[in-house]
């Protein structure tokens, strides 16, 4: 796994972003932990994701590429629209999703719901660049503690990283994720 910060990934984004197209998988930070992600659409990708963090069941999140692109692939109506009024920011939203091939399957394992994030956070504008869904889970396997610095992310997930974005130790905690769907909304943890 290759280590970089954020100023070799801006100067180099382009060549990046090409890797993650191409089935990169990879560490990123967010306006909370860091996360593991790749495209979102590449199945193969999704499923390095999964044998990573040794997680065969549960659904993944991604981070959408704009709003437009969760009002295009997701059923938001009612209350669910204030909520996405407070993207960007450190929320998880669940929605019905319209649109079942956003994503590859392995993201919601064939859910009819999906995960949305726009973290406050410079990743949301490369992902916006990128303009297609970057799966975004913590980078732990899981049932272990999350990532808050390179120093503890488990060895046999950097085995399974292309390259890891670095920006130092985080002092956050998982987004808190909100249900958004079946007329009624549920804040599930924070």
């Amino acid at each position: 796994m290759r280590v970089i910060q954020k100023e070799e990934f801006l100067l180099q984004e382009a060549a990046y972003l090409r890797q993650v197209r191409q089935g990169a998988v990879f560490i990123h930070p967010t306006d909370t932990i860091y996360g593991i992600g790749c495209d979102a659409t590449n199945e193969g990708a999704v499923q390095r994701i999964r044998d990573a963090k040794q997680r065969a069941s549960m659904p993944f999140s991604v981070i959408a590429p704009s709003k437009k692109w969760i009002l295009d692939n997701c059923e938001v109506s009612g209350e669910a629209k204030e909520w996405l009024e407070k993207l960007p920011g450190p929320y998880t939203l669940i929605f019905k999703l319209k649109n079942r091939s956003a994503v590859a399957a392995a993201v919601n394992l064939g859910s009819d719901t999906l995960g949305v994030r726009i973290p406050a956070h410079w990743i949301s504008e490369a992902v916006a660049d990128l303009g297609i869904p970057v799966v975004s889970t913590s980078a732990n396997i899981t049932g272990q503690p999350y990532m808050t610095s390179i120093d503890d992310l488990d060895g046999s997930i950097k085995e399974k990283v292309d390259f890891a974005i670095y920006e130092g130790e985080k002092e956050g905690r998982p987004s808190t994720i909100v249900k958004l769907f079946e007329n009624e909304v549920q804040v599930v943890e924070r």
